[in-house]
Order: structure tokens, then sequence, then C-alpha cells
């Protein structure tokens, strides 16, 4: 049991980040480990909650495609990626837009309320959210965003709501996009002005040992990227990770971290206390 002093430490740490961040938007992308195991996602939601309670605009950004995989797998549809995205056909566009703006973004929402939240769900169609355009014609509807309207998000945050938005897009003929929500979520942080964006995942950070979790780098500049790319340091599955957001930074967001999902409560971890739960960029 922690001590009394361990306590006031613990909320007299927490004080200054509360004053900090208060009023400020934070663009959450939730995804990885923590969006299955059902322990860490009411965890999750309870961070969430917590920090909308303490005066901080929230918003959350997801994906699913676990979900999607498996509802592809009941009606008989075979999965296939392209460097790590999903080739996505008129048919599984419909199966992503049921399944990330239907089943997912209202369990999410749900949860939210449960906890204590006033959420609301969103898709990158509602209010024009997302436009976009195909990223590659061999990748059918996969998107790529041309521009991201963020009017909507604001009146829900100024509201008081807290928004959770599926990262489906659109275009002018009416198609429907699926997103990859890494991207979507660094635009809509950039779009919002956001003071902070979290990308949640599901290692400790970027390690410059990926067999050792206590080698976690807790800074990097933009500017040792190459180099910790060209050693190795950074590949495979942390490079789009990397690459979000090193694309929220580019947009003016000032505190861009990963964290690691896996930890419960790493959201509080990292907005509350000196040490934080990840790697920052800057």
């Amino acid at each position: 049991m922690v001590g009394l002093d361990e306590r006031a430490k613990i909320l007299s740490e927490a004080l200054p980040y509360i004053l900090k961040y208060k009023e400020k938007i934070i663009v959450i992308k939730y995804g990885g480990n923590a969006m299955v195991d059902e322990d860490l996602k009411s965890k999750v939601m309870e961070d969430v909650v917590m920090l909308s309670s303490l005066g901080m605009k929230v918003v959350l950004v997801h994906g699913g495609g676990p979900e999607i995989s498996s509802m592809l797998k009941k009606v008989g549809k075979e999965s296939k990626f392209v460097n790590g995205l999903r080739v996505t056909d008129e048919e599984t566009a419909d199966i992503v837009t049921q399944v990330l703006a239907g089943k997912v973004n209202k369990n999410l929402v749900k949860q939210l309320n449960l906890a204590g939240g006033k959420a609301i769900g969103l898709s990158g169609l509602d209010s024009g959210l997302i436009e976009a355009e195909p990223l590659k014609k061999e990748l059918g509807f996969v998107g790529n965003i041309v521009n991201i309207n963020p009017n909507i998000i604001f009146d829900l945050l100024d509201k008081g709501y807290i928004p959770v938005v599926s990262t489906i897009g659109y275009d002018k003929s009416g198609n429907v996009y699926n997103i990859n929500a890494d991207t979507a979520a660094a635009r809509i942080a950039g779009a919002l002005n956001a003071t902070k964006f979290i990308a949640m995942t599901d290692i400790a950070g970027v390690l410059k040992d990926k067999n050792d979790s206590s080698s976690l780098m807790k800074y990097i500049n933009v500017s040792e990227l190459k180099s910790l790319a060209n050693s190795k340091i950074i590949e495979g599955g942390m490079i789009p990770k990397v690459e979000c957001c090193v694309e929220a930074i580019r947009r003016g967001v000032k505190y861009v971290v990963i964290i690691d999902g896996r930890i419960p409560h790493s959201i509080l971890i990292e907005m509350l206390t000196d040490d934080g739960a990840g790697t920052e960029f800057r």
C-alpha cells in the first residue's frame, strides 16, 4: 500500500501538469494491445475521463484492424496487405465503415460514458471531417488525406464533450476510404493546433536495444531520426509510428510522445508525472 507521504508526493507532482494542460487540446491515438485487452481498455477510458474532468480537451482517435480482420473472416473475405496497408475493395470499404464507425466507435463511446465521461462518436464522414483521395491504385479504397475540417471537433470540445473519431474518409464523389489511424490522428492533432499528441503502441517507446526495455530513449530530436534508422534502432513497425509523430511536430504540435499502451494508466503517467511514460519527440 502506498504511504501517505508517497501519495502526497504523487498529487503535488501532478498539480503543475494539471495547470499546464488545463483547457489545452490533447489528441490520443488509441490502438494496439490497449484496445484489445478489456482490462487495459477500461483503464484507458478512466484516464481519458480523468483528463477531461481536470479541464483538458481530449480527443480520442482510433483504428480497429483486428476487429476488421475478424469481421472479414466471418463473411469469408480474405485480408490482403501491401506494405502493412489493407487492400480495400468496395465491399471491404463497406465492412470497414460498419466496424469502425459502428461497432468499435460506439463501444468506446459507451465505455467512456459508463466511466463518467461525456463522449460522442464521430467518423471522418461527419461534417466533412476527413477528406481523402486514393493513396495507391493497387490498394483500392485506402485513402490519402487531402484535408481535415476540424470545426465539428472544436464545437464538441467547446461544449465539454470527448470526441471519439473513427478514421474513415470520403471524397467529393462520395467514395469512402480506409485511413491509417496513426496518420489521421497526427493530421487531426495538427488541424486542431493540439498542445500534445500521444501515440499508444505495444512497446515501451523507442529502444536503443529492442530486447532491453531499460534502453528506452526518453527524448529524440527529429534531426537524429535518419541516423537512428540507419543504425536499425528505428525499423519495421516503429517507422510509421515515428513518421506520424514527425508529421504532428511539423504541423505545430508542441509535445509529441509514443507511450506503452500495455502499462495500466500509462496516459496519466505520461500526462501528470515528471518521468512520463515513453519517448518524446522534439
